[in-house]
């Protein structure tokens, strides 16, 4: 990433130091903090920062004034001469008068968690939606810190933390800030409506939704493109793709599903953005079922899948059916695949290997199998019979007298919608 600094015209690449605060909250949570500054690493990278130094500091609760101590404060300060950095990224969010006192004693760029995410996701939105959604959770973290941006922007007018809103000129008052959040609020309720419309026709032609949903650079936008074929962006970094991406997939049986691709999660996933993107992640709630993806050969696993699972309870879908694939087995040690589940709920996987490939699809059937089941319809009957395909997959037919007699293998969800049609004519044993 680069910063343009408009006195001189010279582009100047964002060259930062990173700072976490562990408060005694932290360490009585069992807070991984070490976890969260490597991931802080990570982020910073993604969007283009070179990252110099890492610095963390144990205190009781945060400083009011300055978030970390002012001998911190004043430690960072020669740092950042030493190194020539120009920026410092926090590991926590901090306030609008914390930057600004920050940013006047440090005469650096001043950047907090929520905000080089919102940045990423400012590089990453291709489409209407997402641009709107990334734009309102922006303009919502801007609004109340307003009063400690005024230097930060006007001194480093554009890079990291200034996509988008952040470019608008420091005139830019409250109440225009206000009326541009009403006006992407009304133009993602129309976005909304017709994702809402989507879905109702969806449901009435009875697609059946697979959702991806996993942890960032857990790997799901691979699986998609592996099982689908689909041309989709990878690579290996947080937040890779942003809009969801639906492709449809054929399973064994050769019934056909959508297979959606969603948004990652990431930890301390900022509010303003949950709250932006509520309508993309809803697609979750859609899904007939989940597929958790989870980078088996991270150290911070468990972590990683307590997040997302927090997430989908938000989101109204932690009690979805779901199966766990636990992706990049390839590049798991012995001892963290001895700690791998294996069951018809867990499978452990690598998206580059075919048997493995079909043995999700083969998964997906089963789950959304609703076991077997034996229909005798007229044999004259043709419309009955398309809506008995409608919900089964044919395993025998047979004829006797004037009736035909199928023995069905059942799409449960199909089945859910469509299969009180024929309830008369199924045989009971």
């Amino acid at each position: 990433m680069k910063q343009v600094t408009h006195d001189t015209g010279t582009e100047q690449q964002a060259r930062a130091v990173l700072v976490s605060l562990i408060t005694q909250m932290d360490k009585r949570n069992g807070t991984n903090t070490e976890g969260s500054i490597q991931e802080l690493v990570s982020l910073a990278e993604t969007a283009g920062v070179e990252v110099l130094e890492q610095m963390t500091q144990n205190r009781e609760t945060p400083d009011t004034r300055w978030f970390i101590g002012k001998g911190k404060v004043e430690e960072l300060r020669i740092l950042l001469e030493a190194l020539g950095a120009n920026t410092v990224i926090f590991d926590q969010e901090l306030s609008g008068a914390q930057v600004r006192n920050l940013e006047e004693h440090l005469d650096a760029k001043i950047i907090d968690r929520t905000q080089l995410i919102l940045d990423i996701f400012a590089q990453r939105a291709k489409t209407r939606e997402g641009i709107l959604q990334v734009e309102l959770a922006q303009y919502s973290y801007l609004l109340p810190r307003l009063s400690g941006q005024g230097k930060n922007l006007s001194r480093l007018g554009g890079g990291i933390g200034t996509r988008g809103p952040g470019e608008t000129k420091l005139e830019t008052d409250r109440r225009h800030i206000r009326t541009r959040i009403t006006d992407l609020k009304r133009q993602l309720e129309e976005v909304m409506r017709h994702r809402t419309l989507y879905r109702e026709r969806r449901k009435k032609s009875g697609v059946v939704q697979v959702a991806l949903v996993g942890y960032t650079n857990a790997g799901k936008s691979t699986l998609l493109k592996q099982l689908t074929d689909a041309d989709v962006y990878i690579q290996n970094q947080l937040f890779a793709t942003l809009d969801p991406t639906s492709r449809t997939l054929e399973l064994p049986g050769g019934k056909e599903i959508v297979l959606t691709d969603t948004v990652g999660f990431i930890q301390n996933l900022p509010h303003d953005l949950v709250a932006a993107f509520r309508a993309t992640l809803e697609e979750v709630n859609e899904a007939d079922l989940i597929l958790h993806v989870v980078d088996a050969s991270s150290e911070r696993r468990d972590e990683q899948m307590a997040v997302v699972d927090e997430i989908l309870q938000e989101l109204g879908a932690g009690s979805k059916d779901q199966i766990v694939l636990y992706n990049k087995i390839d590049l798991c040690s012995p001892a963290q695949l001895e700690m791998i589940p294996s069951d018809r709920h867990h499978l452990r996987v690598s998206a580059y290997t075919e048997s493995d490939l079909e043995q999700i699809k083969q998964l997906i059937q089963e789950q959304l199998g609703g076991g077997q089941r034996i229909y005798r319809i007229p044999a004259d009957r043709g419309d009955l019979i398309a809506q008995l395909y409608s919900f089964s997959s044919v395993i025998e037919q047979d004829y006797e007298e004037n009736d035909a007699i199928f023995k069905v293998e059942l799409n449960k969800v199909d089945y859910e919608k469509f299969g009180y049609r024929l309830q008369e004519y199924e045989v009971r044993s």
